[in-house]
């Protein structure tokens, strides 16, 4: 075997004295796909960034590092500034964050050249330009001038890895690539990844909880636990024949199961015709009015008491859209019926008073709770609004009955959202939803950035609640493992229209369009547990 590209012995990191991350070691060749897996705080991030003198300065870090057989702990402050973003590239966990909002994306590409190959002007825009079109993203021209929020989720990490490979890095480490993307745009970059990979035989050192992907994209594997290797080897090896027991656990951590059998026959919400479209910019003083944007084309759906109705598809689907016009949070045209209510024809105090019949659960546990709130506010809030007629006494009670029934201590109501993990965050903000007693929730990408252990216990949890309360749920994901797991009926949205719908069984076993046959050979539902 030829000389590693990368060889790690015993790094171990710490904060303040604190360990993190105890005696890792690996090796990584040059052409090769290193994974790392583990559930969030087992030390994958941490350990990547250690690698690389990317810790904050309350980190130790000690071990031994050499890349390309040069020893990284010997390396002077003006030393690792040539390493990072020449020999070493890194693509991070949320690109929307990792770039600069107020920059245009060919600046931010070019800055890289400029400090490593001394580029400028029209050459640094040839070599931008170039590398966008090597990452496969279309109009590359129109994508230099662009800022980063005008661009969706994959292709803004599209940006991320043509800056990475800017200047040919020998080793390329891609920190959660594919979190909260869809499953097509996963695959659309992870193959991207190994396609680079072997133009220009870099290791790749791929840091993921996404077991689904690592199988399907890894050479080798290291499973990590509370900072430690619990296991390491061949991929197929490790996931037919797993020898920790942690590792055994993570294999079966896959959601499960199926929700309760549906009794009811009348639906409780009926949502007819349903569009949505938005104004679209005009050109010029003297320009024509382009025609609005259809984000959701004449939809028509029911959901009955107790029942899950998943709604899927790539992002700018429309699905987020659909659900807020159901919420009657931006405006639309149709019919929108919950139980008696028109709810599409009420306004005002009206459709306030039917608020608490349908409640949401966003995506982002963490941007969705006020970090200025405690949890007994937070939770608390909506009691408060439309229940003023209760006393403080009835109100705590109702903040630690709704706690206990999300499996939290009634301790947790004192604190503040950043005191707890993404998975605690969640089940908070399915408390303040569930505590007005709704007859239907919408649930939005719920378990889109957690770790698979606990998307479980989120989906046992919301179907304990349902088979409890006797709940209807919307739930829209691009999980189909998840959405099996949940759904009574799914519905296939692409570009604001239904293009399949049925049982969700019946779909994920036997699709009909192209375009749902495409998620489901994406999602790679063969290996999950039914």
């Amino acid at each position: 075997m030829p000389e590693p590209l990368l060889r790690v012995d015993n790094l171990s990191v710490a904060f303040d004295g604190n360990p993190v991350v105890e005696s890792l070691s690996l090796e990584l060749h040059a052409g090769e796909t290193l994974a790392i897996v583990g559930e969030s705080g087992s030390g994958k991030s941490v350990s990547a960034l250690g690698l690389v003198n990317l810790l904050p300065a309350n980190a130790q870090v000690s071990g031994e590092r050499r890349l390309n057989g040069t020893l990284l702990s010997s390396l002077s402050k003006a030393e690792w500034n040539g390493v990072r973003g020449n020999t070493v590239g890194v693509v991070f966990q949320e690109p929307m964050t990792s770039l600069n909002p107020l920059h245009r994306i060919g600046k931010q590409i070019g800055e890289s050249l400029r400090l490593h190959q001394g580029l400028r002007g029209k050459e640094a825009r040839a070599r931008a330009k170039a590398l966008l079109e090597q990452v496969k993203l279309p109009r590359s021209d129109e994508l230099l001038d662009a800022w980063p929020h005008q661009l969706s989720g994959g292709q803004r990490q599209r940006v991320m890895i043509a800056m990475a490979i800017a200047n040919n890095p020998s080793l390329l480490i891609a920190d959660e690539p594919t979190t909260a993307l869809d499953v097509t745009v996963q695959q659309d970059i992870l193959s991207l990844l190994k396609e680079l990979r072997d133009q220009h035989g870099m290791g790749l050192l791929l840091i993921s909880h996404d077991l689904n992907l690592v199988r399907r994209h890894a050479d080798r594997v290291c499973v990590m636990y509370q900072g430690q290797i619990q296991e390491t080897g061949p991929v197929e090896q490790v996931f037919r024949q797993p020898q920790s027991g942690y590792t055994q656990s993570l294999l079966a951590a896959e959601p499960e199961g199926r929700p309760a059998t549906v009794t009811a026959k009348s639906p409780l919400l009926t949502v007819q015709q349903l569009r949505v479209s938005f104004k679209r910019p005009k050109p010029g003083l003297f320009k024509r009015q382009p025609p609005a944007f259809e984000a959701v084309k004449a939809t028509d759906l029911t959901i009955a008491p107790g029942e899950t109705l998943g709604i899927v598809g790539e992002s700018g689907s429309g699905k987020t859209t659909l659900a807020s016009a159901i919420m009657r949070l931006v405006t639309s045209q149709g019919d929108i019926t919950l139980g008696e209510a028109h709810l599409s024809k009420l306004s005002g105090d009206d459709l306030r008073r039917q608020r608490h019949r349908l409640q949401m659960v966003f995506q982002d546990p963490y941007g969705a709770l006020s970090p200025r709130m405690p949890v007994f506010d937070i939770v608390s809030e909506g009691l408060r609004f439309h229940y003023p007629r209760l006393s403080d006494t009835e109100i705590t009670q109702r903040v630690h009955q709704t706690l206990n029934e999300v499996d939290l201590p009634e301790s947790c109501a004192a604190r503040y959202p950043h005191e707890f993990s993404g998975g605690q965050r969640q089940r908070i903000a399915v408390a303040r939803a569930i505590i007005l007693e709704p007859e239907l929730l919408v649930l939005d990408e719920p378990t889109s950035a957690l770790d698979r252990t606990v998307q479980k216990q989120l989906v046992t949890l919301l179907r304990e609640l349902q088979a409890r309360r006797q709940l209807s749920y919307l739930f829209i994901s691009h999980d189909l493992a998840v959405v099996r797991a949940m759904a009574h009926r799914i519905m296939v949205l692409k570009d604001g229209d239904v293009v399949e719908q049925g049982a969700c069984l019946d779909v994920l076993a036997s699709p009909q369009h192209p375009y749902t046959k495409a998620l489901i050979t994406a999602a790679d539902l063969s290996e999950l547990p039914r």
